[in-house]
């Protein structure tokens, strides 16, 4: 099965170029494609996840995929997918998140002897003469196609309308491509479904300026079954970086997804074969949740990988109960197939407090605030007369409840908020 069908069969696909010269451009060459990545932060987030696991894929059947980083292109700022003017950001902010957009990226693709590339358009972008890019580049658009685009249209229409350093990008999104034909014989350029019109332009500039023929893939926006962009908690954005968004709050992110997304996600998010995924069709209730787990897992360990993907499955059967995932549910999965409850829950989120500084000094109340199970005294107040607030399995009915020795247990306090939401209080004996 060629990658272009694995891509279509698990629902990465929404539309593409030249559709029979693409299957078998693919088929016959080792190809070498791209996606970009806006650096405007440190960390990549799960509604990237799409864009890298499409990379990952590219490179599991020998081809030669280039994260390349905007740089230049972040200079300016992408009107793509939004209403507004985004905020432009200095080169030293730029230099940082590409950082950090290479450690996440190298849990998805592997970047030594050349295998997978990390560019930075900044590279030849910056170094352009506008009068000369006008006239070489600039010649091959028109401004009446350009303004049909859907982003373009978009920005036109809103109160705050399109900036001329905005309606530069497309050009210059179309240069990358240009650039990257040139010198690495990349000619596949793959992209999010709002990229369409920079991908089809970058389409054409190839075969105006290289003769070439090139290609174009976009995907579709991914949404719960709820409608809610992908990604979206009520702890913003899902992050890939550990430090913003632990692999214990990433593993719950996905243990919790509706049973409407599982086949979906695990077509998506997983690398498992799609026989076994199929399967999931057909389960209900308590294994459907079991398939859940194993969603979890796995994407837990691609992203972090495996001991922390262990760490959280045990950590999650600490404290929600171990869950006995049987041989014929998605048996490709390395998931435990016996979780023992006890071997640990490191990874619950926790704090270490001195015992003098807790017991009978602050109220549970405060407590759910320090820790930010709750936002605020009044969210806090809110949840306890709600019922949702505990503290080791016993729920809380008093506002007033001063912490005390008897809601101690093994030197630890696990705080709850609602269903889902925990907190673990080491207490020092000092």
């Amino acid at each position: 099965m060629s990658v272009l069908s694995i891509l279509k069969e698990r629902g990465f696909i929404e539309d593409q170029t030249h559709t029979e010269e693409l299957e078998s451009y693919l088929s016959n060459n080792k190809v070498t494609c791209y996606i970009g990545f806006d650096p405007t932060a440190s960390s990549l987030h799960v509604g990237s996840l799409v864009c890298i696991m499409t990379l990952a894929h590219m490179q599991r059947n020998g081809h030669r995929p280039i994260a390349l980083v905007g740089g230049g292109t972040g200079l300016i700022g992408d009107p793509s997918g939004k209403t507004e003017l985004r905020k432009i950001i200095t080169q030293d902010e730029i230099n940082i998140n590409k950082n950090g957009i290479r450690n996440q990226l190298a849990r998805f693709l592997d970047f030594s002897s050349d295998k997978a590339l990390l560019l930075d358009n900044a590279l030849w972008l910056t170094k352009l003469e506008y009068i000369p890019f006008l006239r070489d580049i600039g010649r091959h658009f028109s401004v009446n196609r350009m303004i049909k685009a859907e982003a373009y249209k978009a920005r036109m229409d809103s109160e705050d309308g399109l900036t001329f350093i905005e309606f530069n990008y497309m050009l210059l999104q179309a240069y990358d491509f240009m650039q990257l034909a040139k010198s690495y014989d990349c000619l596949l350029q793959m992209g999010g479904s709002d990229q369409w019109g920079n991908i089809v332009a970058g389409v054409d500039l190839v075969r105006r300026t290289l003769g070439k023929q090139a290609f174009g893939i976009t995907f579709p926006l991914i949404t719960t079954a709820g409608g809610i962009k992908m990604g979206k908690t009520h702890k913003g954005a899902v992050w890939l970086d550990p430090e913003r968004f632990s692999p214990y709050d990433y593993y719950q992110f996905w243990v919790n997804a509706d049973d409407a997304d599982i086949h979906r996600f695990l077509a998506l998010f997983t690398f498992l074969p799609m026989e076994e995924i199929n399967q999931v069709k057909q389960l209900k209730d308590a294994d459907l949740n079991k398939a859940k787990v194993v969603l979890a897992y796995e994407a837990t360990k691609i992203c972090h990988g495996e001991e922390e993907a262990l760490n959280a499955l045990r950590a999650s059967a600490s404290v929600f109960g171990a869950v006995e995932i049987q041989d014929h549910i998605l048996p490709s999965s390395t998931v435990a197939r016996g979780v023992n409850a006890s071997a640990g829950n490191d990874s619950v989120p926790s704090s270490v407090y001195k015992r003098s500084d807790i017991v009978g000094m602050i109220s549970i109340v405060d407590l759910l605030m320090a820790v930010k199970l709750c936002g605020s005294k009044s969210d806090a107040r809110r949840l306890v007369q709600q019922g949702g607030a505990y503290i080791n399995s016993k729920r809380i009915s008093n506002f007033d409840q001063i912490v005390s020795e008897k809601d101690i247990k093994d030197d630890e306090i696990l705080l709850r908020a609602g269903k889902k939401k925990y907190h673990k209080i080491i207490l020092d004996k000092i």
